[in-house]
């Protein structure tokens, strides 16, 4: 996770503007060094793809073997009409490169099934691929290649008014995940040496009045914990009537009603008590068998090495359980049981030379915090047999930043998945949740309309080559679409739950079209899910997400664990 990156010109400063001050600079890095290949030329695979040209990937590449036609001038912004009958992979391609000049577009006029078959190399010359419109067979083929080549999968789909999307990773580290609340790391109740001596050198009593309106909050809440230390055995307050006196004590030190300072340091009370500790992700962290693995010395049983001519995804994980052994080691012995503080401080009503004094104290320990921490990534690096120092003290400060929110995923392969399914059953249960049960149903119904699909030749509905009407038989194909139904029921061990006719009737009707108002919708998500894996921020989509159009609504089902 290197934290360096090529200086931005200000040209693409002003072009990438909004999504710099959500990502950064490194994360834009990331998505201009992207690869990207899209399955698909339909409304879904185009929507996702026009998010990401905007956005800067570095380039991307069509697959499609169909030609434009009719159907598609209603439901693809991509194509015109003076496309029909020509390759759609190149009629998108042509479009999208006019969104993006700084991005190369290419296509490839050739099925997704093929090249998933017969050409899985192809695919290692992309570093995420977003499928779309595929069936569970290929869906499962194409999971396996990618995670064999580690390559990032999203998949997506548009089926009537039903969206189905998943991220596929065999193993995601985050070490950005911006949570939407974060508990300032301040260590007021128990201060560090040199910040208690900071503490110690204000004299609140002696303090003239403006001095005395423009001492830091922080200051004011260390020196009553010291306080309450002192007259309760060195504890804290625990219990809500000792909180509750503590907070008195701030409001009877207070002279005046404009002292904002104390008012800040009453509404921040919390922070004294309130202590960051091990979040339950990063407990699992530290324990995890690849950390461990490196803490006792044995790469063999942990981090597999990345080679010379490793890829980049591949050199980036090593980087990182690098960076999570030092963190371990780091928490066992010089943390005590702390992380490295991020030494950030919230704004509060000061003087600037305050101010950025209190700072300094702040950034001094975190340097030294950080410093703890590289000494010992370099030795997890040189049990790895990689070279000392080839994790930059950037990356390692960076990682120090955001340690207590730190996230890593392992995902369930689709093939896993749709083999185990767990608590389809329940979710099934109207009686428990009616909102989950039809999402759970809408599910099934998605992975029985792919077992029509390749016994019959065609979907559920769908007109077939060998149509002599306008309109498919379609109670024939309710009927067999129900039978396949009862087959996945009982496969999953739940033979008595029971999907609605309704429901059935509508996956029927949908014929499996792609419409372009639910199409956009899924191609929104895909991209914004493909921008987090790509960047490695924010926490990506854990399980199957299922987009029910007719009630505006989306649930996430089989999350991994």
């Amino acid at each position: 996770p290197a934290m360096s990156s090529p200086q931005m010109g200000d040209d693409k400063k002003r072009r990438y503007d909004r999504q710099l001050r959500i990502w950064g600079e490194h994360g834009q890095a990331a998505l201009e060094s992207c690869r990207v290949c899209v399955l698909g030329g339909g409304p879904t695979a185009t929507e996702a793809l026009k998010n990401l040209v905007l956005g800067g990937i570095a380039s991307y590449t069509v697959v499609d073997d169909r030609t434009v036609q009719a159907s598609d001038l209603g439901n693809n912004f991509m194509v015109e009409a003076k496309d029909l009958g020509s390759s759609r992979a190149r009629s998108v391609s042509g479009t999208l490169n006019e969104l993006n000049e700084t991005v190369h577009g290419a296509f490839v006029e050739e099925s997704a099934a093929t090249l998933i078959r017969e050409k899985p190399s192809f695919f290692s010359g992309f570093d995420l691929v977003i499928a779309t419109q595929l069936p569970e067979s290929l869906a499962v083929a194409l999971d396996e290649v990618c995670r064999e080549l580690r390559v990032k999968l999203v998949v997506a789909r548009s089926y009537g008014l039903v969206g189905f999307l998943r991220v596929s990773v065999a193993e995601h580290c985050v070490i950005e995940s911006k949570p939407e609340n974060t508990l300032d790391d301040l260590r007021l109740g128990n201060p560090w040496p040199q910040l208690a001596e900071f503490v110690e050198g204000f004299d609140m009593e002696a303090a003239d009045e403006m001095t005395r309106k423009h001492i830091p909050f922080a200051v004011i809440l260390a020196k009553h914990a010291a306080a309450w230390r002192a007259a309760h055995g060195g504890a804290l307050p625990s219990t809500s009537a000792e909180r509750a006196a503590f907070k008195q004590s701030l409001r009877d030190a207070q002279r005046g009603f404009d002292e904002e300072n104390y008012k800040e340091a009453l509404a921040a009370a919390h922070k004294v008590w309130a202590v960051p500790s091990l979040g339950a992700d990063v407990r699992a962290l530290l324990e995890d068998d690849e950390a461990t693995a490196l803490a006792c010395g044995n790469t063999g049983a942990g981090v597999a090495l990345a080679s010379a001519s490793a890829s980049a995804a591949s050199r980036e994980r090593e980087q990182f359980w690098a960076l999570v052994a030092g963190l371990r080691a780091f928490v066992a012995g010089e943390g005590a049981g702390l992380l490295p503080l991020p030494g950030s401080l919230p704004d509060m009503t000061s003087t600037t030379d305050f101010y950025l004094a209190l700072q300094r104290v702040f950034q001094q320990k975190a340097e030294e915090d950080a410093a703890a921490v590289e000494a010992h990534v370099n030795r997890a690096l040189a049990a790895m047999g990689r070279p000392v120092g080839s994790v930059s003290l950037a990356a390692v400060r960076h990682f120090c930043k955001n340690a207590a929110n730190l996230h890593m995923r392992r995902y369930r392969s689709l093939k896993e998945e749709y083999a185990l399914a767990e608590g389809l059953g329940e979710l099934l249960a109207a009686e428990v949740d009616a909102a989950a049960a039809t999402d759970a149903s809408l599910y099934l119904l998605l992975r029985a309309c792919d077992r029509f699909e390749a016994m019959r030749g065609h979907f559920p509905g769908a007109l077939d080559s060998s149509s002599t009407s306008d309109h498919h038989h379609l109670e024939d194909d309710t009927a067999r679409l129900k039978g396949l139904l009862a087959t996945l029921l009982s496969e999953y061990g739940a033979p008595g739950a029971t999907i609605s006719d309704d429901l059935v009737a509508e996956m029927c009707r949908f014929g499996a079209a792609e419409l372009h108002c639910v199409a956009s919708v899924v191609g929104g998500m895909a991209a914004q899910e493909a921008i987090k894996v790509v960047t490695a921020q924010f926490v990506p989509l854990n399980g199957a997400l299922i987009y029910n159009a007719v009630a505006s609504s989306s649930a996430v089902l089989f999350p991994s664990k």
